[in-house]
């Protein structure tokens, strides 16, 4: 079994390269070995492109000892017709003989039933290798399929006193808590997940553009709150530049192609309208960045997964205060010279 680990944790080394760019679907890997040699590897870059099975087979350059081979996958094959065909059909068609699987696919056009073409195929399948490890991989993935919503992140940034942002501001821009270094890193999260949320006040003081223009990679989907529509058209949140959706209480007329309004109701739970609504679009993951308003409301529904906080060397008196957040299953690590705290919720 021991060897099994080997292939799969080399399974998610590979996935992790897909991270951000796979979305809807999952991140997985794959290996083929033969004579306890790799053969073969690959994993899925982009949706509506090959799967990881595939991409490690084309890689095989003698195709004769697939016959002789076993291919390790970190997630089960697909056995649905997609935008690309089912990977258990190729397994099966390279007659390769021996199957093992990371963890079995919760959506329910698989589901154990790649597990079941292939064992109806007559091939050898092993599963449950690494499983927390191969869920820990595709958290936001499980999380859309088996919770009907986004993996939802909480980030902020507070002073060492405790405060978010000062109480006045004379500039339409941040006032940064962290380092530069932090902040790029913040780019790389938000090149990482699908979408990103902020509330009315964060758009109207510090017009944020939202994007990942300090990292490579794509820019997520942006997601703001406006219950009474006090946002100026002239934000840059509403640029029709990337996909855009604004929720408020009342319909609007001036939706555009890439900018979506939906209507909640403000004076009922206002975190799982919008996680049904985020659903509903398809969003399987997003990191919250609003103001200390929007994020305590996520906070008070118990409504996130994980949380991501950074407390820079800065002291500002009085201003507007963090969010309550307690922090357990938490660990700590440093960015220069700010503080990152990373917590998850398991409840």
């Amino acid at each position: 079994m021991k060897i099994h680990e080997k292939y799969i944790r080399r399974c998610i080394e590979l996935a992790k390269n897909g991270l951000g760019t796979t979305y809807p679907n999952p991140l997985v890997g794959s290996v083929i070995v033969y004579d306890g040699k790799i053969i073969g590897e690959g994993w899925h870059k982009k949706a509506g492109e090959p799967h990881a099975e595939v991409n490690a087979i084309k890689s095989v350059k003698d195709k004769t000892l697939l016959k002789k081979a076993t291919i390790y996958v970190s997630l089960e094959p697909c056995s649905h017709f997609g935008k690309t065909p089912p990977c258990c059909n190729l397994i099966i068609e390279n007659e390769i003989p021996n199957v093992v699987i990371g963890t079995v696919d919760p959506n329910i056009k698989v589901a154990g039933n790649g597990i079941k073409r292939l064992l109806d195929a007559g091939i050898k399948v092993t599963v449950g290798i690494l499983e927390e490890d191969c869920y820990e991989l595709n958290k936001r993935f499980f999380t859309f399929h088996e919770k009907k919503r986004p993996y939802i992140i909480l980030k902020w940034a507070e002073s060492q006193d405790g405060f978010i942002a000062p109480i006045e501001k004379f500039e339409k821009k941040p006032v940064w808590i962290t380092n530069s270094y932090s902040r790029q890193f913040v780019h790389k999260w938000r090149s990482e997940e699908q979408a990103i949320l902020v509330g009315t006040q964060t758009v109207i003081d510090d017009d944020p553009k939202l994007d990942v223009r300090d990292w490579k990679g794509h820019n997520p989907v942006r997601i703001v709150l406006d219950q009474n529509k006090r946002i100026p058209n002239s934000s840059q949140i509403l640029d029709n530049q990337t996909k855009t959706i604004v929720f408020s209480k009342s319909k609007t007329t001036i939706e555009k192609e890439n900018t979506i309004f939906e209507n909640i109701d403000f004076k009922e739970n206002i975190a799982i309208q919008i996680a049904q609504v985020l659903y509903k679009h398809q969003i399987q993951s997003v990191i919250i960045e609003g103001g200390s308003q929007t994020l305590q409301t996520f906070i008070d529904a118990k409504l996130w997964d994980e949380s991501r906080i950074f407390i820079g060397k800065i002291d500002f008196k009085t201003g507007i205060k963090a969010p309550s957040l307690a922090k357990k299953n938490f660990e700590k690590s440093t960015i220069s010279n700010d503080e990152l705290i990373i917590s998850r919720n398991y409840d």
